[in-house]
Formats: C-alpha cells, structure tokens, sequence
C-alpha cells in the first residue's frame, strides 16, 4: 500500500500584545504537531511555536536544500533550553519531498516524533504562502525587518568598526520604537576575549515603514556606531574594552 505524504499548514497566531509573541503553529495532516507532542504541557507550560521573522527571514530555516539543517520550531516555559525544553528537528530536501525528522529536545527525552515527508511542492508553497503573510506585523515591526535586512547588506559599515549585527527587533508592547543590538568585536562570544553587546532604541513614527527604514539605515551607517549607543551587556572584563557599565537595569545580558 502506498503511503500518502503528508500535508503541512503554517498558522500564525497573533494574540493581543499582553498575552504573548505571535507565533508559527505547524498543524500536519489537520493536527497541530506542537499540541499533540506536549498536549497537557510541563509544569504548566506548553510548546510555543517561534516568531516569523524567524522562521521566514534571514536564514529561512524552514526552506529546505539537499543539505540537511536543524532548525528550532518552538521552545517551552521560561525560554531556556536546558530548563524547559526547545524543539528541533532537521529538514533536507529529498527528491521530490522533504523530510523532517531527527527530532530533539534538551529538556525532554522522551520525545518521539516520527519522520514526516512532505511533497516538496506542497511543502514549497505553503512556506512561500506563509511568508508573504504580513498581515501579523505592526508598523514598528515592519520597519525592524527592513532596516536589519537593510544593515546586513552594509556588512561593510560594521567592518570597520568591528562590530557585527545580533538583531532588529520590536515589541508589540512598544509600538513607538525599536531596538538595534551590536556585538563588539564580532563573535566575541565565542572566543576567550573580552565583549560588549551595544545597544540603540529608535523611535518609530506613523510614516510609511519602508521610509524610515530607509532613513534610519542611512542615519546608522554615517558613522562609527559606537560613538552612539550604549553598552547594554557584555563579558565579565568587558571593561578592558575601554566601556562604561551601564546601570543594572539597561544591562541585557
């Protein structure tokens, strides 16, 4: 007997800015594959599926290549992995179908999914469908995606201050202004040397979002950016980078 393939539909889910992020739920073959892997929840919580701009920009980790990758479809409770739980998989492109199996999650071991194959055009469509969907997205998120999309197309720019862009975001709960947040030096992190993550909060006005993307970019990459934002985190000795601290309360990391 043939197996039929199975069919994948990506919701989005946007609850009032006081009652959580908006999110990306898969349902498969009519279920919700988050709900069905922790229906009751852990401790109170439940799987949440990850935001858009993730799933749909930048990396697009749900588009699937001959080379498999592991991409993270939600994660659970307080946000840490190791506590709560996130959960992966891996998607690749086999043939005519794409496959995602390989399912993982630090905080639960027990977790068992089978391999879901997917007809590639299906599958295809339905995450270009749930991509172009803006219908989720507020003014001020508008305009963090296109000014990161815009900065990261000025890799230049952050070259010669040594920095490296983490992220563009918004909140729903603060609809007038976004966030730019910088790494100095790049992939500082990752090495034994000292840190900072700098940090710039723009205000967002009523103006065509593509407009003040334009704007702020052009603003942003006039100069050393460093000269203007803040230290919002960084290494215990970050210090020896020749930064201030700032006080507790702007500290993010």
């Amino acid at each position: 007997m043939t197996t039929q393939p199975d069919l994948l539909s990506l919701t989005i889910v946007c609850p009032p800015p006081e009652d959580g992020g908006v999110e990306v739920r898969p349902i498969v073959n009519g279920r919700d594959l988050l709900a069905d892997v922790l229906p009751g929840g852990v401790g109170g919580s439940r799987y949440l599926g990850v935001g858009p701009r993730y799933l749909f920009d930048r990396d697009r980790p749900l588009y699937a290549t001959a080379t498999p990758h592991e991409t993270r479809l939600a994660w659970s409770g307080c946000g840490v992995e190791e506590c709560c739980g996130a959960l992966y998989m891996t998607v690749a492109r086999d043939g005519d179908h794409v496959v995602w199996t390989g399912w993982r999650d630090r905080a639960n071991q027990d977790v068992a999914l089978p391999e879901l194959r997917f007809t590639a055009a299906q599958y295809e469509a339905e995450v270009l469908r749930a991509g172009e969907d803006r219908s989720w997205e507020w003014p001020a998120g508008a305009v963090a995606r296109l000014l990161e999309a815009g900065l990261r197309g000025q890799g230049d720019w952050l070259l010669r201050w040594e920095c490296e862009l983490q992220e563009v975001w918004a909140s729903r709960k603060q609809p007038d202004r976004i966030h730019v947040i910088l790494m100095h030096p790049p992939n500082g992190p990752d090495t034994d040397l000292p840190w900072v993550q700098f940090g710039m909060t723009l205000p967002i006005s009523v103006e065509d979002p593509s407009d003040q993307a334009e704007r702020l970019e052009a603003q942003l990459t006039a100069g050393d950016p460093r000269a203007t934002a803040e230290v919002w985190g960084g290494s215990h000795d970050a210090e020896r980078l020749g930064y201030r601290w700032p006080p507790v309360d702007l500290q993010f990391m």
